[in-house]
């Protein structure tokens, strides 16, 4: 061989290695599960918690955890709950406290994540050392306090992936509801039920009753066959090779969706990032059109949100936040709010807090009602205009009502408006895009599924849109550069590239204009602005400005 070929040949085997050893994080999707699975189990006669994490090897100095590769090089480190006996570490701790040190002696700060509300465990998330990046596989840190000076691991276990995981779970009166990442991976492809058996503990397995999405539900374990003390770990099984989904959960039978004394009639869930600026203008705004609950998941905010939060709970807001660090996974929080908003309320509202309700028809009105959304959810029930008798399900109850969406433009701004999105951004796109849904909990169907804040409705119900003048949404959703920019960390969804990807260009979920990198194109404050609408404009300052000494001012300023 020819040096020059030789250089070739060894040029193309390390390019080769080094795409195999990144791509899993650049292109996640791209690989099957067995890849994905650093301790697969290829026998259904294996102890099931092989493939179950566990862990890792408790030194000096370091706490017991077990750590996860995300997105963007982030690593999630997992406490286990027997590392701490004294006062929760959040109470005291700050990003340099701890470290994630690699044996490499590479260290990155551990930033306090949060505790997710199905186990007691605790978050921490840390960056992956450039130099660490090349080694293959990517190992797992010890957790330390930054003033400790441990000796890293000499055999180190590798990082578990986000993209095959079981990441959380929720129990209901009759079954086990499991959220996997890693199984239906296509949008509208889910695998059969009967593939599939739910793990509890050492060996008990029960029949996997849905499959959809990230979302399976498991008949419930008797507890007495459950052998063993303490957490009892909880995962998917896939039947045909006994293969065993890494987990991070834990099934607690005492932690059931609590029940309310009595159900609301009208609550809201959205999915939160960074949105302390503007969830007062969301929350009051539509607090006092009829919304009575506001359930936050927050995605791993690090504004002041809880702030925000607690501030409008002692003005009297019922608002709750669940802790959802889990990125790409919107259709599995939705769905999640769906069985735990259950108990509480009726109807349920998914919109975003760049998303606004409102009837052209309620422009006559002085003030804000309670009982403004509450109306037009009535009145929709009982308008059977839509009856056909060549449509054999025109007549079935209303399940779920959705509302078209006019999407704003930066309308001129180059910052967050003061006074708030309604107030600043008046100039949209003609043509209404895509939907959101008020839907009715009971109605929704076993499986979960949903895209695009609608669901599949069980079998006797139906879904209604309404037309533009009977109510719509304004959607601010391309606002001043300098917010909207925020949209290129991660899409939310489990089924849409992320806008930095050089994938599916002409997607609908893509901002047309907008290349892969959060760059402002030229003429941004003028994007999107076909028809100026001051219609939600002029009735929130109706209704919500104040005097105030430095003159006119909104009620959520």
């Amino acid at each position: 061989m020819t040096p020059n070929v030789r250089t070739t040949f060894l040029f193309i085997l390390a390019l080769f290695i080094f795409l195999a050893s990144t791509s899993q994080n650049l292109f996640p999707n791209s690989f099957s599960y067995k890849l994905l699975n650093p301790h697969p189990i290829h026998s259904p006669h294996h102890n099931s918690n092989q493939a179950i994490l566990e862990t890792t090897t408790t030194m000096q100095y370091s706490l017991s955890t077990v750590s996860i590769l995300f997105p963007a090089w982030e690593v999630l480190v997992v406490v286990s709950p027997e590392s701490f006996h004294s006062p929760s570490l959040y109470s005291h701790a700050h990003t340099d406290q701890y470290l994630c040190v690699y044996p490499n002696n590479d260290t990155s700060k551990a930033k306090p994540s949060g505790t997710i509300h199905s186990s007691d465990r605790q978050y921490f998330l840390c960056d992956l050392p450039i130099r660490t990046r090349r080694r293959f596989p990517f190992p797992q840190p010890l957790l330390v306090k930054s003033t400790a000076h441990p000796l890293p691991s000499p055999n180190p276990k590798p990082l578990f992936r986000w993209n095959f995981i079981a990441y959380d779970t929720l129990t209901t009166e009759n079954d086990v509801v499991l959220f996997v990442k890693g199984v239906n991976k296509r949008q509208g492809f889910n695998r059969e039920p009967t593939e599939f058996l739910c793990v509890f503990g050492n060996s008990v397995r029960t029949a996997v009753t849905s499959s959809a999405q990230e979302v399976f539900r498991c008949q419930k374990p008797k507890l007495a066959a459950v052998s063993q003390s303490g957490p009892i770990k909880a995962s998917l099984e896939f039947v045909t090779d006994g293969t065993v989904v890494p987990s991070l959960v834990h099934y607690a039978p005492s932690r059931t969706v609590e029940k309310r004394n009595r159900k609301l009639l009208l609550c809201a869930c959205t999915m939160v990032y960074n949105v302390a600026k503007f969830l007062r203008e969301w929350v009051m705004y539509h607090s006092r059109i009829g919304i009575e609950r506001f359930i936050l998941y927050d995605n791993d905010s690090n504004d002041e949100l809880q702030k925000i939060v607690a501030d409008l709970i002692n003005e009297g807001y019922d608002i709750e936040t669940l802790f959802w660090l889990w990125p790409k996974t919107q259709e599995a929080g939705f769905s999640h709010c769906a069985i735990y908003a259950n108990n509480s309320c009726t109807w349920l509202m998914y919109t975003d807090v760049d998303e606004f309700i409102y009837s052209p028809g309620w422009s006559n009105y002085s003030h804000p009602s309670r009982s403004l959304l509450k109306s037009l959810l009535s009145k929709t029930l009982t308008d059977n205009r839509d009856f056909s008798k060549d449509l054999p399900n025109s007549l079935n109850p209303i399940g779920e009502i959705m509302i078209g969406c006019n999407e704003f433009g930066p309308s001129n701004r180059r910052s967050h408006p003061v006074k708030g999105v309604t107030q600043g951004y008046n100039c949209r796109r003609l043509n209404e895009n895509r939907h959101k849904s008020i839907v009715l909990l009971d109605a929704i169907d076993y499986s979960l599924s949903n895209v695009i804040h609608h669901f599949e409705l069980t079998s006797g119900y139906r879904a209604k849109r309404l037309n533009i003048e009977e109510a719509v949404v304004n959607h601010y959703k391309f606002q001043a550069w300098s917010e909207f920019k925020a949209k290129f960390r991660r899409r939310v969804s489990a089924y849409v590239v992320d806008w930095m990807q050089n994938v599916n260009p002409k997607s609908n979920d893509r901002t047309p204009g907008l290349g892969f990198t959060p760059v402002e194109p030229d003429g941004w404050a003028e994007k999107f602005c076909e028809i100026y609408d001051n219609r939600l404009k002029e009735l929130t300052r109706k209704w919500f400005s104040v005097d105030a000494k430095s003159g006119c001012q909104m009620a959520w300023q």
